[in-house]
C-alpha cells in the first residue's frame, strides 16, 4: 500500500515536471526558476522512474530487489529537495518532501523484511 502511495505521488509530481515547462510549474514550484530547464526534467524523469520501479517489479513478479533501491534512490532525491527548499528559505515547502523521505526511507528500509506495509 506505502510503495503504490508513493508511486502515486512521485508519479504525478515528476509527469508535471516532464510534460510542463518551467515558467508554468513556477507558480507552485519556484524553484525551478532556479535550475536549468534540463534538470527540472531530468528530475522529472528520475521521479517517474522511480514511481515505476516501486510498482512495476511487485506486479510483474520480477527483480523485486529493485523495489527498496527505488525507495532508497526516491529517499536521497527528497533528500535534495528539503536541503533546497531549507536553503531557498521555504521551510514551509520542505514539509511534503520531508514527509515523503521519511515514508521513501521506511519503505526502502522495511521492503523484504517480515514486517508488512
Amino acid at each position: 500500500m506505502l510503495q503504490v502511495l508513493l508511486a502515486l505521488a512521485f508519479g504525478l509530481a515528476g509527469l508535471a515536471k516532464l510534460v510542463r515547462s518551467r515558467e508554468a510549474l513556477a507558480p507552485r514550484m519556484g524553484w525551478v526558476m532556479a535550475f536549468p530547464a534540463w534538470a527540472v526534467t531530468a528530475i522529472g524523469a528520475a521521479e517517474v522512474a522511480g514511481a515505476l520501479a516501486l510498482v512495476l517489479p511487485g506486479a510483474l513478479g520480477v527483480a523485486t530487489v529493485l523495489v527498496p533501491v527505488a525507495a532508497g534512490c526516491l529517499a536521497v532525491l527528497m533528500l535534495g529537495a528539503v536541503v533546497t527548499h531549507l536553503v531557498r528559505k521555504e521551510p514551509p515547502l520542505a514539509v511534503p518532501a520531508t514527509v515523503l523521505l521519511v515514508l521513501a526511507t521506511v519503505l526502502a528500509a522495511t521492503r523484504g523484511t517480515s514486517w508488512p506495509i
